[in-house]
């Protein structure tokens, strides 16, 4: 008997790939003449291979794009660049001398989609509506195989439901190859769905399992009719005084474009613009019941909200009395009231200082410095910049009384002008008379001035009456004459001259003692006269003025006073050493 080992042939179910890349498929052997793969379908060989040759088969559409190896019990056929054709059944047929056998595998091709997009209705959608209504669609282009698109709303799945959830999907293949999917969303809406999101979850396949992407999320706008109506005072806020501008809102809790918003104050129907009303310098006269009514304009169905308003007011301060005059010593009192709808506070202010709580003002023993205006002031503390004012003009009835001066005795240069014053306080309102040395003059009023023109001293008196009495005032002015001013005298320079004084002194000294030296030498040599005789001094002198020089030394010789004419001079008032010249 004849033993013939088993032999065979082994491949994968399934090769993938993605498009456009490379795919190897493999096929393990046992014994072979030679391998040959093929095409299910047709079975057309598209190459062939052995240990000592190899070809790919022309006319298929592998011919540029399949190359084969071959090893001992293993073949492997590589495909380039897959195409989305590329997707069918391979078969390895491995040949032997008696007999052959087969292997089979299928090549998945792939290619991942593009991101998805989504988009939602622009309108918004009706509760009211019969049918289901659009919500979005969304689109995955250009993948391989056809992706899947599943629906999602707030993170749960969206499965089709009769009469309540629409789902329509539409698939296209483009001219690659590749599919496109298209899905669109249809739902009957509720109240509830105002805040929901939407969006898509694609699922695609890729070499060895699954992936998954999701598009962005949308929202829908819901209409629905209002259920309540609300009404506010939108501003101002707190307490409301009359003047102010008062903004009433108004706002249903339907969400519906068919409604219709209106304001009415009793039975009369206010201007609005739409959800706002606005009171314009309010009054009392605005306070009270403020009703907003909705109106859907497709069913004629009408809500109510309504709002109590209330102004608050504060009518004019009112002083009594007005006007009054009080006489010296007695007592001011007055009152300041002001109608209002809440508490209020009085202040009473003198001089823009307050002297006073309440609205009574008491003032005892009355002066003149109490006269003047009075002004009262009522305010409400709950409410800010509400208050009224009133005014009080007092006067206090008295004889004159004047304000004396710093100083009524001043010392004024003749021929000059000077002015005086006098201040008078008194009602009814004084007569100011003025008194000087050249006559009389007479000025109304409590502040008089008077010009004095000064000739010599002069006294000046202020005079002021009126029915309950006079008061006076001295002014006592001394006249003095004005100092005669001499014009300040001109300094001379003398800093140069000085200098030159100096030099000159100087050389005359030198010029002197030049003089002196050369007069004794020529006496020394007999020059001059003879030594031991005296000449007559009776000499008639010379019209021309003489110097004298009177010299002396130490010397035990005779001393010789010499004129200019070279004269001997007597030495009668000689002294010690000195150098006298005389002109």
């Amino acid at each position: 008997r004849v033993w013939t080992p088993k032999w065979f042939v082994n491949m994968e179910d399934r090769v993938e790939a993605y498009l456009g890349e490379e795919a190897r498929i493999n096929c393990m052997f046992t014994s072979a003449e030679g391998v040959g793969v093929t095409r299910s379908g047709e079975k057309k060989q598209i190459y062939y291979l052995e240990s000592t040759m190899k070809y790919a088969d022309r006319g298929t559409q592998f011919t540029d794009r399949v190359n084969g190896t071959i090893s001992p019990g293993t073949a492997v056929l590589t495909i380039s660049d897959v195409h989305i054709e590329d997707e069918v059944e391979f078969i390895c047929h491995i040949k032997s001398l008696t007999e052959g056998r087969e292997g089979r595998t299928k090549l998945t091709v792939f290619d991942a989609p593009a991101f998805p997009s989504i988009e939602g209705i622009q309108t918004g959608i009706s509760v009211n509506e019969v049918n289901p209504s659009k919500i979005g669609t969304c689109e995955v282009k250009n993948g391989f195989p056809k992706p899947n698109i599943t629906w999602y709303r707030n993170n749960t799945p969206l499965r089709p439901a009769q009469d309540e959830v629409e789902i329509t999907l539409s698939v296209t293949v483009e001219s690659s190859g590749l599919f496109s999917v298209r899905s669109e969303l249809r739902m009957k809406v509720t109240k509830e769905d105002k805040d929901d999101q939407f969006y898509c979850e694609v699922t695609y396949f890729v070499p060895g399992g699954t992936r998954m992407t999701e598009t962005n999320r949308i929202n829908i706008t819901v209409y629905y009719p209002s259920t309540a109506v609300s009404v506010w005072v939108e501003s101002p806020k707190g307490k409301i005084k009359e003047g102010d501008s008062i903004m009433l809102q108004c706002r249903g809790n339907g969400n519906t474009p068919s409604s219709f918003l209106s304001f009415k104050h009793g039975e009369e129907e206010l201007p609005s613009e739409q959800d706002t009303l606005v009171l314009h310098n309010a009054t009392r006269l605005d306070s009270g019941v403020y009703l907003c009514i909705s109106t859907d304009t497709d069913t004629f169905e009408e809500i109510a909200g309504n709002t109590t308003l209330f102004v608050h007011y504060l009518d004019p301060a009112v002083v009594i009395p007005e006007d009054t005059i009080v006489p010296q010593g007695q007592d001011l009192k007055a009152t300041c009231n002001a109608l209002s709808s809440v508490d209020t506070h009085t202040a009473w202010f003198k001089d823009g200082e307050e002297i006073s709580k309440g609205n009574t003002l008491i003032v005892k023993d009355a002066t003149f410095d109490t006269a003047g205006t009075y002004e009262c002031v009522v305010t409400v503390p709950e409410i800010e910049g509400m208050e009224t004012r009133g005014t009080l003009y007092v006067n206090v009835q008295g004889q004159p009384e004047i304000i004396k001066p710093d100083n009524t005795e001043m010392v004024q240069q003749v021929e000059t002008t000077v002015s005086l014053h006098c201040k008078v306080r008194g009602f009814p309102a004084p007569r100011v008379e003025w008194t000087t040395a050249d006559g009389k003059v007479t000025d109304e009023g409590v502040q008089s001035t008077v010009d004095v023109k000064v000739t010599s001293d002069i006294t000046v008196f202020c005079n002021a009456t009126n029915d309950f009495g006079t008061d006076a005032l001295t002014f006592d002015i001394k006249a003095i004459k004005p100092k005669t001013v001499n014009p300040p005298k001109k300094k001379v320079k003398k800093e140069s001259s000085g200098g030159v004084i100096i030099a000159v002194i100087i050389i005359c000294i030198l010029l002197l003692a030049i003089l002196g030296s050369v007069l004794y030498f020529l006496y020394k040599k007999g020059k001059i006269c003879g030594r031991s005789g005296k000449q007559d001094l009776t000499k008639e002198k010379s019209n021309k003025d003489n110097i004298v020089v009177e010299m002396k030394s130490d010397n035990t010789e005779e001393a010789v006073l010499l004129g200019v004419n070279g004269e001997k001079q007597p030495p009668n008032d000689q002294g010690g050493d000195y150098l006298d010249v005389q002109k």
